[in-house]
């Protein structure tokens, strides 16, 4: 019964809303620490969205600003984020394993942009 996303344990508005914060969060730091199906999860969006910005049309930039939280991360994601990948057709985040947390030993990474 393959779904096509993990549900990472949260009803929809709220595994949603959790996203695209988490996505935001990514663009503007260009690094986070979460647990490591978190990350997968917020990568696949990510790249969705910096493969919008790279377009750099009126359409792209309506959808990028649907989806984010901040409008000056969306407004950075397309003035300097995307120029940087202009040569590069995909992999634009880096996934780094980085131990196990304290309380429930849930698997940590560092999830970059390139």
């Amino acid at each position: 019964m393959e779904m096509g996303y993990r549900r990472l344990g949260l009803r929809s508005d709220h595994r949603r809303a959790m996203l695209r914060n988490m996505v935001t969060s990514l663009i503007k730091e260009e690094r986070i620490t979460t647990t490591e199906t978190r990350a997968k999860e917020v990568r696949s969006i990510a790249e969705k969205m910096v493969t919008l910005a790279k377009r750099g049309d009126l359409a792209a930039r309506r959808q990028v600003a649907e989806y984010m939280f901040d409008e000056t991360v969306a407004k950075k994601l397309f003035d300097s984020v995307a120029p940087r990948y202009k040569d590069r057709s995909g992999g634009y985040t880096r996934i780094v394993k980085v131990g196990h947390r304290q309380g429930d030993a849930a698997p940590l990474v560092i999830l970059e942009l390139v």
